[in-house]
């Protein structure tokens, strides 16, 4: 592992590489020129794992010239040109070519690293339906009888079965296939995955036709998902023979069901495709997916077979520690207009239906909630309206209540007045002060003396107040309590315990974390769904800085500011989301959030954040505000272990102790804060 905290190796990524070259048919010579400088390239830019195309020395459209003579002795040559050309650079590298074995022709991939042939995988499946006629030329790798070949003068492996191994990256496993291997409904890959191979390689020489590419696309996708793997696709481009057919140069790197980059196809000239992928998370999700397990133990005896295949391996110094794969700001909202909008409606309707199913079961015609005229409430508020709707309820029997205590602005206050009026629910204030103040002298406590103390219990006598409140008037209407805290509170424990906003009888909420309710409510805002006066308060809501209106403003008019306490929430969001989501230790998270947040100038932003607000955070910053959001993280554990019923939205997860995270209320942080303090140099 490189000490350089900023290399991408340091965190467990991986940079893979996939090679498209221009060739000549039937010259390898020429064809090994263009592999060698494409290999060298590819090795200044850092790169562990090099795929090339399916018999790209010899070229794919040769039909029966695969089996001359001449053609075969200078494949081979070509490939010790490119084993000789290995010898001081770092990636593993697989080229194809046609290569004799015990009197037999194979269509195989050579794996090739540090000036060594580490093996020759063989093409298992060969296609020979509508323009392909493998079988005329080549035998099947199954058809083998060998398990070792001697190829350029020395006996190395030779199969399917192969997985190669970086004796001193433990993660990084790599298995290859070729082309139609990944056609069929069971790839050979399937099993090398199954048996640990984290990284997927194909080298393809697939044709192009009109929509090829879409199922190409769709095959990688479905493939590194189902494996829980990285894999890279790589196909033959310019320089096949177009006498029948056409080509693409199509390459693609996928990770667990997501392609993080892809080629631009029919390209004049060689390219290069590269991309980091996390075998840190790929190990994470298969420890955590049980049913993947279950199959390793089904197919013990097949996976018991595949044979490792050792290498030598040291991540490289990078020049440019740019991560190449994107980052996403904000994990909860896609910054793509499209996918945003499609993430809003299934939240919504998540909520919604959550909502419908458990008014049906407890037989409830009204529901209750407290509206501050913040993000929260008018969220849960708006999801309300939808259920009552979908109902067929009356909206006035949503009973609607604001409850101004000490430091209630007249901001939310009116913004809380306006929504209900808008909503046509039915809006009533109770003024807590006189309840808060009994307790306040109850206690002793010094503000009922008239002393400015605002301590956590001026503050949450507040906020019990309010949900004793709400509860009791549940019982007086024959309703229950709609909790309006969210995801992004829990984590942090920002609630009051028990009798206080932590507590209702369903949350429609709890899922969904802070970054992500702004865009709900803009959402609903903007698809139609309602008037144009209730769009005005939406807005205006959006736009209200956030604040639990607990403590008088101060000297200078300010008031309280609830990420001036606990930490900016796009950066609070982004470390919730990849300690519970994968489990990553602190200081990758810090890695990944300077990678994403420390120059706002680069990287894509969700098109509803304003030029104000895109701002940039240097690494001192999220080292300071992710201590934070550990201490807390852990402190609060008790408040969740404690949570009400609340449907589960985003795949981010929920922290309910009936869902996605389970854990002891009284385990120690020190572990996390140990590594965020000694391995982030800030």
């Amino acid at each position: 592992m490189p000490s350089d905290f900023h290399s991408p190796y340091r965190h467990g990524f991986v940079r893979l590489a996939a090679a498209v070259p221009s060739i000549r048919l039937a010259d390898p010579a020429f064809n090994a020129e263009r592999t060698i400088a494409q290999l060298r390239e590819a090795a200044a830019e850092g790169a562990a794992v090099l795929v090339f195309p399916e018999l790209g020395l010899s070229g794919y459209s040769l039909d029966d010239l695969a089996q001359q003579d001449a053609l075969l002795d200078a494949s081979l040559a070509a490939l010790d040109a490119v084993r000789e050309a290995t010898t001081q650079l770092l990636p593993l590298v697989f080229v194809g070519l046609p290569l004799r074995v015990e009197g037999q022709l194979f269509n195989v991939a050579a794996a090739l690293q540090g000036g060594e042939l580490l093996g020759v995988v063989p093409k298992r499946y060969l296609p020979n339906y509508r323009e392909f006629y493998e079988a005329r030329q080549y035998t099947a790798g199954d058809h083998a009888v060998a398990t070792t070949a001697v190829v350029l003068g020395r006996e190395v492996p030779f199969g399917s079965d192969l997985i190669f191994t970086a004796a001193s990256h433990p993660h990084l496993r790599v298995h290859a296939e070729i082309c139609e291997d990944m056609w069929v409904p069971v790839p050979p890959s399937t099993y090398a995955a199954l048996a640990g191979a984290t990284v997927l390689v194909n080298l393809s020489a697939s044709n192009v036709t009109v929509g090829k590419a879409d199922y190409r696309r769709l095959l990688c996708e479905s493939h590194s998902a189902r494996c829980l793997a990285a894999h890279v696709y790589t196909s033959a481009g310019l320089g096949e023979s177009t006498t029948d057919l056409a080509w693409d140069g199509q390459a693609m790197i996928a990770e667990n069901g997501a392609v993080l980059a892809e080629s631009e196809r029919f390209q004049a000239e060689d390219h290069l495709l590269l991309a980091d992928v996390d075998l840190e998370r790929l190990v994470q999700e298969r420890m955590r997916m049980t049913s993947y397990n279950d199959q390793v133990r089904d197919l013990q005896p097949q996976l018991k077979a595949m044979r490792r295949v050792p290498f030598a391996f040291r991540a490289p110094t990078l020049k440019d520690h740019r991560l190449r794969r994107r980052v996403p700001r904000y994990p909860y909202v896609p910054s793509n207009p499209a996918t945003l909008d499609q993430r809003c409606y299934e939240a919504i309707n998540i909520q919604a239906h959550g909502l419908i199913q458990r008014m049906r079961a407890t037989g409830s015609q009204r529901l209750v909630i407290g509206v501050s005229g913040g993000l929260d409430s008018t969220l849960a508020l708006l999801v309300a309206v939808e259920a009552f709707d979908r109902l067929g309820l009356p909206r006035a029997d949503i009973l609607g209540y604001t409850m101004p205590g000490f430091a209630t602005s007249t901001q939310t206050r009116d913004q809380a007045h306006a929504l209900m009026r808008a909503l046509r629910v039915t809006g009533e204030e109770i003024d807590i002060r006189p309840s808060c103040q009994q307790m306040l002298a109850d206690l002793a406590h010094p503000f009922a003396q008239g002393e400015p103390v605002y301590d956590i219990t001026f503050e949450n006598v507040q906020a019990g107040e309010r949900t004793s409140h709400l509860f009791r008037l549940a019982n007086q209407h024959r309703a229950f309590v709609l909790g309006t805290g969210d995801l992004s509170e829990l984590a942090l424990g920002w609630c009051t315990y028990g009798v206080g906003d932590h507590m209702s009888h369903y949350n429609v909420n709890a899922s969904v974390p802070k970054t992500l309710i702004q865009y709900l409510i803009l959402w609903l805002a903007q698809v139609g769904r309602h008037d144009a006066a209730t769009r005005t308060v939406l807005e205006a809501i959006a736009g209200t800085t956030i604040s639990p209106e607990l403590v008088p403003a101060d000297a200078n008019g300010a008031m309280q500011d609830t990420e001036a306490h606990v930490g900016p929430y796009p950066l609070q969001d982004f470390t919730l989301y990849h300690l519970t989501r994968f489990g990553f230790r602190p200081s990758k998270i810090a890695y990944l959030a300077h990678q994403a947040w420390g120059d706002a100038a680069q990287g894509e932003w969700p098109s509803l954040v304003q030029d104000a607000q895109r701002r940039a955070y240097t690494l001192a910053e999220i080292k300071h505000w992710m201590e934070l959001f550990i201490t807390r993280f852990f402190a609060a554990q008790f408040k969740r272990s404690a949570v009400p019923n609340a449907p589960k939205v985003g795949g981010g997860g929920s922290l309910s102790p009936r869902g996605d995270w389970r854990m002891p209320s009284d385990a120690s942080a020190e572990a996390w804060l140990r590594d965020l303090r000694e391995n982030v140099p800030a």
